[in-house]
Parts: C-alpha cells; sequence; structure tokens
C-alpha cells in the first residue's frame, strides 16, 4: 500500500534531505586513494549524529553500518571494511537519514583520482542524466511506467545494461515502502502506479557496463556484485510530489 505524505510530514523529511545532502557533500574531499571505506562511514556516521540525525541504515536489521560503500563491480548493499580507495577506482556511497520519524536516501557515484579517464566519465555521465530526467518525468498525473521505461531507454541507449532485480522505492516512516519503481517497464505502462501529490520516492538508476547479471560476493551476506566483474554505477535521490511540483530532497 502507497503511504502518501502530508505537507507537514514533507517539511520534515525535507530536514532529513538537507542533512543527508550536506554530509554527502562534506565527505567529498575525504575521497582519495588509501582511504578505507570503514573510515569513511565512521565519518559519516559521525557527521549525521552531528547535525542531529540519526544513520538510517542501522535500522534495517542486522545491519550495523551507516552506509553502504561498493568499489567497481560491488553494486549495492556493500557493508564498510578495511578495503582501500585505489586510483582510478569506481566508487558509489549510498547513505541514508533518519530523522523526526522519517528517512531520506541518497547515492553518488564518482572516479577516485583526478586523472583523466573518458571512458570511466561516461558511464557515470549516463547514470546521471538518466537520474535527472528520471525526475523530470516524476511528477503527478504520470505513472511509475513513465520513470522505468525512461530509465531503461536512456541506460540501454548510451550502451550500458539497467540491473532489473534492483529497484527504486517509496519512503517514509519505513526505509523501503510502496511503490516499487523499476528500472524498466515490466508491466503496460497504464497498470502501474499514478503519481499522485504525497508520494515521497527513491528513484535509483543502477547499472553495469554490460552485463545485467548479479550475484552475492563471496563471504558476504549483503554485498551484491556483477557476475563478470563489470563495473557498475547508482545513482538516487529522495524527491517529493507536490501539486504544484516535484521537490528534490537530497
Amino acid at each position: 500500500m502507497i503511504k502518501l505524505k502530508s505537507q507537514q510530514d514533507i517539511e520534515l523529511i525535507k530536514q532529513g534531505g538537507r542533512i543527508l545532502r550536506q554530509v554527502l557533500d562534506e565527505i567529498k574531499p575525504v575521497l582519495k586513494a588509501g582511504v578505507s571505506t570503514d573510515h569513511i562511514d565512521r565519518m559519516l556516521d559521525a557527521k549525521i549524529l552531528d547535525y542531529g540525525g540519526e544513520p538510517g541504515f542501522k535500522r534495517v536489521p542486522g545491519y550495523k553500518w551507516a552506509s553502504c560503500l561498493c568499489i567497481n563491480d560491488q553494486v549495492v548493499h556493500t557493508p564498510p571494511s578495511g578495503r582501500r580507495l585505489g586510483e582510478g577506482d569506481i566508487f558509489t556511497i549510498d547513505c541514508g537519514v533518519y530523522h523526526h520519524g522519517f528517512h531520506t536516501d541518497a547515492a553518488d557515484t564518482i572516479i577516485i583520482g583526478q586523472g583523466p579517464n573518458e571512458k570511466k566519465q561516461a558511464f557515470l555521465d549516463a547514470g546521471k542524466k538518466t537520474l535527472d530526467k528520471a525526475i523530470e518525468v516524476a511528477k503527478a498525473g504520470n505513472r511509475i511506467g513513465h520513470i522505468s521505461r525512461l530509465i531503461d531507454t536512456q541506460i540501454n541507449q548510451a550502451g550500458y545494461s539497467i540491473i532489473k532485480e534492483l529497484t527504486g522505492h517509496g519512503l517514509g516512516v519505513d526505509l523501503h515502502e510502496d511503490p516499487v519503481i523499476p528500472g524498466f517497464l515490466n508491466e503496460p505502462l497504464e497498470q502501474t502506479p499514478q503519481i499522485v501529490p504525497g508520494m515521497v520516492l527513491a528513484i535509483e538508476v543502477i547499472y553495469a557496463e554490460s552485463s545485467a547479471k548479479i550475484k552475492s560476493e563471496a563471504g558476504d551476506r549483503w554485498s551484491l556484485v556483477t557476475d563478470n566483474g563489470d563495473l557498475s554505477a547508482c545513482f538516487e535521490k529522495t524527491i517529493a510530489i507536490t501539486d504544484k511540483e516535484t521537490l528534490i530532497l537530497t
């Protein structure tokens, strides 16, 4: 069931979104070769608390970290560890804040280091552009299928592959709520939920270089990786649908 939010709810979620966006912006100078992902997670945790929030991912049963930190072929849900970032790595930060009873969620993917790498940059640019365009069609009167179709079309036209098992989602009191927002159109568009004011959505673009197949990472109960070692990326923002506009909250 889709749980619509009141204007007051959205104002509270907006506050959590500001905390999350500020924390993600402030961590960027730390993201350099040689830094371990558990060090990054500890900094994210501390910053969220400093700004009056709570690390939302720690509310997931059994998950004890503030973030999921993925390198190269790691797709999603990778816990922080002693692994250190390397020059040229593709690195995804997925993080959430729980504030005033509501969750927000966001993910960014970057290249570690300053050296030029046109192939990797083109790979990431495709995801950023797709997320921006997906948010443009996420408006009252459209349907969830408009978002799904756009994500699939844009990523495939760029020459990459959507990972179909992983989706965007609603969020609010719970980190994952209805509706599910696939990165591809898996049913007739007119049968997908209509987008209406009061929806709060985490729009996610999760894709890989060529193979769309994923598997569990050996020795880890959380982490998913591409089955052939392909690079993967994830871009995510939390948005709210209102009568007049779509608000980007993270």
